[in-house]
């Protein structure tokens, strides 16, 4: 116990001092694993660690998810969404916004990944919100929110990882993610009313369009709606793998823009660069967490964290909110990824022996999760839109997402007091 005290007070001052949060938990986990069990031990596994996430055919699913996101943004899709939902909405009292976040979900149906979700929509709403005198912080406060949904509305790299870190069956995972992904979506539609209603400055409606117009531009993300359908469909009807839906879907994504006319061989060498970076950074966090996690099962962390609560008996919904305050906190100094990586391993064991369903858990886990994305002080969506935005302050889009956390903070006790909204999908279809 006292050994892994040390070495998380040790990885903390890494961060502090600016080490990535993968090469930190590597080094802290091969120093304390050498500590305990020897140098040449440490080493073997380190080695072994590295070799057997590199060839683990799950993680696969990652490049290939990766790469049908920034194909599908060179299609044009983020537009065409925004222009669907608009037609249908834009005319109602805060109804550009309301299509923001609608277009956020349905970008995350295809992207997988938040920050994607929040820069690509941001640079296509942001501006015509703000031409139709909707206020600054709530146009960005409702991307930088509608943009978390890319870590849940399946397919998720998250909830890849989730998957893989606690040996769930990814489809089960995906299926979870699409009631709470739509409930999202309502009580962030839900919130832009409420803002609407109270400040209809801040918040104007829109132009109305006639009937022709929303049937046109409902056939403009037909090709999207399509691939979706072709990816979930085929998870959940046994046709083919998660694995196999992700090379599906890159083909897909890459025929899509093809036949937009916005691919070009430059923009295809970039997506691929883009996706072998970001591929990268991502297994280098995966055997950093994994190092790190042997050295805690070595030093007998869980078996402390169980002895302790088979002591002083909690309650198990107890727990569940310690782990609500646990999260909170860490999301105010690590991104998603990290967050992950770095607790599932110790809480998955002790919340699988309370009973808690692992699939509900992993649900849980990403909408805490998705709520550090937009609270300070790093709020990685929040910075992302200040960086493509720098007019918009800081402390305006941080009083814009206000509303939005809100709606987060509902969602989540729905989700912990009504599990079913996680688990009734992936009980029908698995």
């Amino acid at each position: 116990m006292t050994a892994t005290l040390i070495a998380l007070l040790l990885l903390f001052l890494f961060l502090f001092l600016g080490l990535p949060i993968g090469i930190g938990m590597g080094v802290v986990g091969v120093a304390g694993f050498a500590w305990l069990i020897g140098f040449w031990p440490a080493m073997h596994m380190l080695g072994q660690t590295s070799y057997d996430t590199v060839v683990n055919y799950n993680l696969s699913v990652l490049p290939l998810f990766i790469l049908m996101g920034h194909l599908v943004s060179q299609a044009g899709l983020s537009q065409k969404l925004f222009e669907a939902a608009n037609a249908w909405v834009g005319h109602v009292k805060g109804g550009l916004a309301v299509a923001s976040v609608m277009a956020c979900g349905g970008f995350s149906a295809v992207c997988g990944s938040s920050m994607a979700t929040a820069a690509t929509m941001g640079r296509v709403v942001i501006p015509t919100m703000r031409s139709y005198g909707y206020d600054a912080g709530i146009a960005a406060g409702a991307v930088a929110a509608g943009g978390t949904l890319g870590i849940l509305i399946p397919p998720s790299v998250l909830l890849v990882v989730y998957g893989i870190l606690t040996e769930q069956n990814i489809g089960a995972l995906f299926a979870a993610g699409i009631l709470p992904g739509i409930l999202g979506i309502i009580l962030y539609s839900a919130a832009v009313m409420v803002v609407a209603h109270f400040a209809p400055r801040k918040a104007p409606s829109g132009p109305r369009s006639n009937w022709s117009h929303r049937i046109s531009a409902l056939k403009g993300i037909a090709g999207v709606a399509i691939l979706f359908l072709v990816i979930m469909g085929g998870i959940y009807g046994g046709v083919f793998t998660p694995t196999e839906a992700a090379g599906i879907g890159a083909v897909g994504a890459f025929l899509m823009a093809l036949l937009s006319g916005n691919l070009t061989w430059k923009i295809f060498n970039e997506a691929l660069v883009d996706t072998v970076l970001t591929t990268s950074m991502m297994f280098i966090l995966v055997i950093g967490a994994i190092t790190f996690t042997n050295f805690i099962n070595v030093a007998g962390f869980p078996q402390a964290i169980n002895a302790f609560l088979a002591e002083y008996r909690p309650s198990p919904m107890t727990v569940i909110l310690a782990l609500v305050m646990v999260y909170l906190v860490l999301g105010c100094f690590l991104e998603s990824l990290s967050m992950i990586l770095l607790t599932v391993p110790v809480f998955y064991p002790v919340v699988a022996g309370l009973g808690f369903d692992l699939v509900w858990f992993g649900i849980f886990i990403v909408i805490l999760v998705e709520i550090s994305l937009i609270t300070p002080p790093v709020g990685l969506n929040i910075f992302v839109l200040h960086s493509a935005f720098p007019d918009i302050k800081l402390s305006t889009i941080f009083r814009g997402v206000l509303p939005f956390v809100a709606a987060d903070v509902v969602r989540l006790a729905l989700v912990i007091f009504i599990p079913g909204i996680a688990t009734l999908l992936p009980r029908l279809f698995f």
